[in-house]
Order: C-alpha cells, then structure tokens, then sequence
C-alpha cells in the first residue's frame, strides 16, 4: 500500500477543523496538525491523494505533497 503525505496551510483554524473532518471522511491513515495556526499534515494512501488534495484547495488551503 503506498502511502502520500500532505502538508497544508490554511487562513484559519475553522478551515483546519473542516479539512480534518473531511479527511477522515476519505480514511486518511492520519491526521495531525497545528489546527488553531491553521496547519495540518495528513497521510493518505495514492489512491485518494488527487481527491484529498482538491478537497483541501476547495475549503481554501494551500497544499505540498511528500512521496
């Protein structure tokens, strides 16, 4: 199983806490993040990592891929 990770940035906290919840809802592997400074990091299997990405920039994020 490959496994992507993904760093994104947001304006705020809120953004944060929406992009957590729905990362959990794709079953990211893991979620962690500095989510009041409006940062989060999530592990993802390459299958959904295009899906996972598109919801970040469409609740405003910014977004770096790892692996």
């Amino acid at each position: 199983m490959n496994q992507i990770e993904i760093r994104a940035n947001f304006s705020g906290p809120e953004a944060a806490q929406e992009a957590l919840h729905k990362l959990q809802a794709l079953r990211a592997f893991e979620v962690n993040g500095l989510y009041e400074s409006g940062w989060l990091t999530a592990t993802v299997d390459a299958n959904v990592v295009d899906r996972a990405v598109h919801l970040i920039e469409q609740i405003g994020g910014s977004t770096e891929t790892i692996g």
